[in-house]
């Protein structure tokens, strides 16, 4: 009965005969269901008819497969057991043997998925190339000017490129809109035809004067201002995330039975009926009783309304057969995706690693089943899979894009409002959705953000007076009595497994022109930097290199898989490998060091991964877009990560360091004495500390304990507590033998 239905659903796409249709369904059931879809689709074009007819081809030839192959699938799965490979979560679900077929494409039809593309990919090139070209102000603080017609005067310059803009914005917020929203932007000139919340619910950080006399930024109003934004929102994420669950399909999409049921209702009831298919609807309704389908009637059959009938006979369909509609649509849309990113075998298991590792595994699988729609768009934006290879080494990626809500720059997930980047939103809904979560991890907004990192730089206490030295940066530079206070990390405790003769050592440096500045430090009214004083204490490189030092002869004492010395490398808009430093030669390449730039983590974290992967290559494998990949006998890298401050790319970052289980990351944070802007940035890196067992942190301020810090280090970097006693041992001169 399922092929009589299949040629009479052909048959109101294609006027052939019946002949025809079924060498057309008997040719297409020769091909695996990827292969199957798209020489459907090539006949019939794309259209809602056609994709529902493609969704019910792949469903009812894998109903009869099923029910010939019952004791063929029982092996297989018998097979499966025994190798102990599970399949992703999007090949398992109940009542779906369509993406379980798709699982098992040959090699032989491997698809190039380089060449792969949607609508969100082509917006995000377009944006990428745009975004290297574009400078914007402070977003926060948009400037304002006291005459009215253009000029050549920056602000008009500026002015003038977010009206260039304004196409690929609006493309932008095409490719990631959900359903029933509205795009907007804040160019509109006047209030009357601008439909941007923001520009009403906010007010301005320049006050309610706009005259020459008052353009300054006033403390008062600028407070007043983020207050407004966060409580706006917090507001509209509310109602854009209820929406979205609001539009999310009834029924489940990979439910077999009942998505045939629909199926049948809404292919039979676009044209006028016939003997056969009244046939067909009564045998499918009695089928619906005996599954037990919603469609429950009673012991009188119920007479169809006058109404009803008249909407079949002129064409008009019923909110059910809408609904149907468009779910069958964005079942086959989930399907072309997921063949189009991962098209074989070996690519979907590394997506459900991926997975697995960052926590999210379950979490996908469910938001498969029930929320379809933002399952969709989370796929379209990569959520599911690591981080390309090619994003984290260009300057201008779709992690990088700004989030605007006052300009109508969006994100991704319905509740994207209060971000900065699209990357910090992918990192907050994986941290929300991990396994073990409790309730939801919010973002800090501005105030929250300033007031923990005013807490924390009040709970800075004394250090240790037994880690005093007369060779520490700061005595030797007599830049100002004693040391500063610090905030003490907590009691060391064991989580990653200590370190091993094999393991791999390495040093990556933060070279950014904010290394070598004089120290200063900002001076607030209230949420609004008024003014910056200096900060009597060395620079920051200056630490950092002493540091290094203290740290590498630490670990050398004693240390003969690394004669050699150690790997460096730096990095600012770029990376540089510095090659291995030790004892002998290091003067001589410090000295090579340029400082300069902007800090871009992901620059140097991939120059370290290359080098470590390259030394282990046999261990390890490459993969095309997502780049090396560990294998179980790959050496663990344990990497010292020396920084000053927050990285451009620092969530894209953590982001990856979520997905890692090879590598042990001890980060040091230097920073200006009572700056608040250090303590924003501690809290946020002791944040990946606390989520991650494979990263470790310390920071210091001002004028720094620097034996204090080299012991806090060596103990997180060698995984366990080192005493005082051997900690004084490591720090001395090695003895005339070793020598």
């Amino acid at each position: 009965m399922n092929h009589q239905r299949l040629v009479s659903a052909l048959g109101e796409l294609l006027p052939l005969s019946d002949s025809v249709l079924e060498q057309i369904i008997s040719y297409a059931s020769g091909f695996d269901d990827a292969e199957a879809a798209q020489h459907l689709e090539n006949l019939l074009g794309i259209s809602p008819k056609s994709l529902e007819f493609i969704s019910y081809f792949l469903d009812a030839r894998t109903t009869l497969s099923v029910r010939h192959n019952v004791e063929g699938n029982s092996d297989s799965k018998m097979t499966d057991k025994k190798s102990g490979s599970q399949p992703p979560p999007y090949a398992a679900i109940s009542g779906s043997h369509t993406a379980r077929r798709i699982n098992q494409r040959a090699s032989t039809h491997h698809t190039n998925t380089t060449h792969h593309t949607n609508d969100l990919i082509e917006a995000s090139k377009i944006r990428a190339r745009d975004e290297l070209e574009h400078r914007i102000y402070n977003s926060e603080i948009e400037p304002e000017h006291d005459t009215g017609y253009p000029c050549d005067c920056s602000i008009h310059q500026y002015k003038l490129k977010k009206w260039v803009r304004l196409g690929i914005q609006e493309r932008w917020a095409k490719a990631v809109m959900y359903p029933g929203e509205r795009f907007y932007n804040d160019s509109v000139a006047g209030l009357l035809f601008s439909t941007n919340p923001y520009q009403l619910g906010v007010g301005s950080p320049y006050g309610t004067q706009s005259t020459a006399y008052s353009r300054g930024i006033k403390p008062s109003y600028h407070a007043r201002f983020i207050r407004k934004t966060n409580e706006l929102d917090r507001r509209l994420n509310s109602q854009a995330q209820a929406k979205v669950d609001a539009l999310e399909p009834k029924h489940c999409l990979w439910d077999q039975k009942e998505m045939s049921s629909s199926m049948a209702r809404v292919t039979l009831s676009d044209h006028k009926s016939t003997e056969t298919d009244q046939e067909l609807i009564r045998e499918q309704d009695t089928e619906d009783l005996e599954i037990g389908s919603d469609l429950q009637t009673s012991a009188k059959p119920k007479a169809a309304s006058k109404l009803s009938s008249f909407r079949k006979a002129i064409g008009v369909r019923s909110t059910e057969e809408k609904n149907n509609e468009k779910s069958s649509i964005l079942r086959v849309e989930i399907l072309k995706e997921e063949l189009g990113r991962w098209p074989d075998s070996q690519w979907r298991q590394l997506v459900t690693e991926y997975q697995e590792r960052i926590g999210i595994l379950n979490k996908v699988a469910d938001l498969r089943t029930q929320c379809p729609l933002q399952y969709l768009h989370l796929l379209k934006a990569g959520y599911f899979e690591p981080i390309p290879v090619e994003w984290a080494v260009h300057p201008s990626n779709p992690l990088k894009f700004k989030i605007e809500a006052a300009s109508g720059w969006r994100g991704i997930t319905p509740a994207w409002r209060g971000y900065e980047d699209l990357a910090e939103e992918r990192l907050y809904w994986v941290l929300n959705h991990r396994e073990g979560s409790v309730g939801t991890r919010m973002k800090p907004d501005f105030i929250s953000t300033m007031n923990m990192a005013r807490e924390r730089m009040a709970q800075a206490v004394e250090p240790p007076p037994v880690y005093s030295s007369a060779d520490d940066t700061c005595n030797l530079q007599h830049t100002s009595a004693g040391y500063s206070k610090q905030v003490l990390p907590a009691p060391f405790e064991v989580y990653d497994r200590p370190e091993l003769p094999t393991d791999d050592t390495m040093i990556l440096l933060d070279v950014s022109g904010s290394m070598a500045f004089e120290p200063v430090r900002p001076v607030y009214d209230q949420y609004l930097i008024t003014r910056y004083v200096r900060s009597l204490q060395p620079k920051n490189k200056d630490v950092a290199r002493s540091i290094i030092r203290r740290f590498t002869e630490a670990l050398s004492h004693g240390d003969q898989h690394h004669v050699d010395g150690y790997d460096l490398v730096t990095f600012a808009n770029e990376a540089e490998y510095m090659g291995t430093i030790n004892q002998r030669n290091f003067d001589e390449v410090w000295n090579n060091i340029t400082f300069g730039g902007r800090t871009r983590v992901m620059a140097g974290w991939q120059q370290v991964k290359e080098l470590h992967f390259q030394k282990h290559s046999q261990s390890a494998s490459h993969h095309p877009v997502y780049g090396w990949q560990a294998g179980p006998e790959t050496p663990m890298l344990r990497l010292l990560l020396l920084l000053d401050g927050e990285a451009v790319d620092m969530d894209e970052f953590e982001l990856d360091l979520l997905s890692l289980n090879w590598a042990h990351v001890t980060i040091f944070l230097v920073g200006v004495d009572g700056c608040p802007h250090h303590h924003r940035h501690a809290n946020e890196l002791q944040r990946i500390s606390d989520v991650n067992r494979h990263v470790s942190f310390i920071d210091a301020q001002g004028n720094i304990p620097e034996r204090y810090v080299t012991h806090e280090l060596l103990k997180r970097h060698l995984g366990y507590d080192l005493s005082m006693d051997e900690f004084r041992r490591m720090e001395g001169l090695p003895s005339y033998s070793e020598i």
